[in-house]
């Protein structure tokens, strides 16, 4: 009696605790790194989270789609860990990639630079950046 008792009580504790425990961390998200230039041949670094993009991403660069081949994204002016040789980064939820795009967010990557403190306003409102020359030239491996 005292076993099943024992039993018993065991099965009630351990059905309780998976009740109680504290949820099972998600996967982590997608994360890659590619870089790109444009026609200044100045390279950019941007982290790309969304898996659809990062597929997009590869695609072009394995040649297996040439649609929409240039980058867009939002600017952050501050620099990335990942991207150290330039002020400022791309937000990564907000990079996608287009076949054209307004004149008003074209910018090379040097310009941006230099004019940085501008971006927001007249220059690149909304902190959007769409260098139409850009192009991926590889993806950045991780450890």
């Amino acid at each position: 009696m005292r076993s099943i008792l024992t039993r018993t009580v065991t099965a009630i504790a351990a059905i309780a605790t998976l009740g109680f425990a504290a949820p099972v961390p998600a996967q982590a998200a997608a994360r890659a790194y590619f870089e790109f230039t444009d026609f200044t041949q100045a390279r950019f670094i941007v982290e790309i989270t969304d898996p659809d993009k990062i597929q997009h991403a590869r695609d072009l660069l394995s040649g297996a789609t040439a649609d929409r081949p240039h980058v867009i994204g939002r600017i952050v002016p501050r620099p990335a860990p990942y991207n150290p040789r330039w002020s400022y980064q791309l937000r990564s939820e907000t990079i996608d990639f287009f076949d054209v795009a307004i004149e008003v967010c074209d910018a090379t990557i040097p310009y941006v630079e230099e004019n940085l403190d501008e971006a927001g306003g007249a220059f690149l409102p909304g902190y959007v950046w769409c260098p139409w020359s850009s192009r991926l030239v590889r993806e950045i491996p991780t450890a």
